[in-house]
């Protein structure tokens, strides 16, 4: 029997350093809005843990380097407004790569959406993603 995952728990972003932790913090808590859920550590090993509402997304300070982006692609966030969103980022200096749009996942029932995209502080990619 298989064990059984109930959902994710927390996903993990490493700055290199305090300067990036710093703009870490600042784009998901002050930007986003997304309330800090416990911090531990002190300088170079300050860490805390950012409650999304579904799921945990952990800030390390302690990086050493960037690794290329590998097998995750970016971060989805669901979002009750996308262009709201996309909008926050923007006024803050982020880059949009992907105005919000309307799509539809081609999927056995259609799933319709409305998603936006940003380069986050540290080069990580931040969808916003809107059921329809």
């Amino acid at each position: 029997m298989a064990p059984k995952i109930t959902g994710i728990h927390h996903i993990a972003l490493k700055a290199c350093g305090l300067e990036d932790y710093a703009k870490l913090v600042k784009f998901y808590t002050e930007i986003l809005g997304l309330p800090v859920a416990r911090t531990w550590g002190e300088g170079g090993n300050s860490a805390m843990m950012i409650d999304t509402g579904a799921g945990l997304l952990e800030i390390f300070a302690n990086g050493e380097d960037y690794p290329g982006q590998g097998a995750l692609r970016h971060l989805a966030f669901q979002v009750e407004d996308t262009d709201a969103c996309i909008e926050a980022v923007r006024a803050a200096g982020y880059e949009v790569t992907m105005e919000p749009t309307d799509i539809v996942i081609p999927s056995e029932i259609p799933y319709p959406a409305r998603i936006g995209f940003c380069i986050g502080p540290v080069g990580e990619e931040v969808e916003f993603f809107h059921v329809k």
